[in-house]
């Protein structure tokens, strides 16, 4: 007796191990989520153009009380949106910033049914310039920025654990090319006073990108490994300058 079970159980085992499915490997996002955009908050500007352009400068309540419900539907679908996965370290500014533009738009609303004009002018003062914040949030500095920053998430979080080093070579080898672009990119004029450190903090990054490439022909595991952890918090210092 004691025989056929045992025999049961083992056949039971080799059944098991047939039909367990096998260890996910991790999958790398889609393109659209490598992006930093985001899609609800661009179509806002659509009113907040005519709203602080024309309506606003002019003092044409009329026409500012008019745009509420565009208002209050756009605003509907940005409290709704979902930040990209790049942007996911912004996640609490924005929730911030979504949460005071909130509180603007029913100021906005509560004016244009007092019939205080005053109130609604400085509403959309307001509200435009919350909008504007909500937009630096999500804005790239450098389009080679956002680039370079698609490569690396990609690495960083998809091929680290456990580590890929197919994947993670062609993800440095992007990176590498995608570092050359940025070597060569020009801030904005909005941005130059920030210039000397950022391009002191871009050479840093260019460096250990660099070290990282060198690594790569001789496949050691934990020292790739650990130059991806340098060129990563490079990458985040680069950021923090602005």
């Amino acid at each position: 007796m004691s025989r056929c079970v045992s025999l049961m159980i083992a056949a039971c085992a080799l059944v098991g191990l047939a039909i367990a499915p096998a260890v996910a490997q991790p999958v790398p996002p889609k393109p659209e989520a490598l992006t930093s955009s985001v899609p609800a908050l661009d179509a806002m500007h659509e009113v907040i153009m005519p709203l602080w352009h024309d309506a606003w400068p002019n003092k044409d309540v009329k026409a500012m009380a008019a745009m509420l419900p565009d208002i209050e539907k756009h605003f509907a679908a940005v409290n709704k949106a979902e930040l990209p996965l790049l942007l996911r370290d912004k996640k609490a500014a924005w929730v911030a910033g979504v949460d005071d533009l909130k509180q603007t738009v029913a100021a906005y609303k509560a004016a244009v049914t007092a019939g205080d004009n005053e109130a609604l002018l400085k509403a959309a003062e307001k509200l435009h310039g919350q909008y504007e914040a909500l937009e630096k949030i999500v804005r790239p500095i450098l389009k080679e920025m956002e680039d370079f920053h698609a490569s690396l998430y990609v690495l960083y979080h998809h091929q680290m654990s456990p580590f890929q080093l197919a994947q993670a070579s062609e993800s440095i080898a992007a990176l590498k090319v995608k570092m050359d672009a940025l070597n060569n990119a020009t801030l904005p004029d909005r941005l130059k006073a920030k210039a000397d450190a950022f391009n002191t903090q871009r050479a840093r990054l260019s460096k250990s990108v660099d070290e990282v490439t060198a690594l790569l022909a001789g496949k050691d595991e934990p020292k790739i490994k650990a130059a991806i952890e340098v060129m990563h918090a490079q990458y985040e210092n680069l950021e923090k300058v602005f």
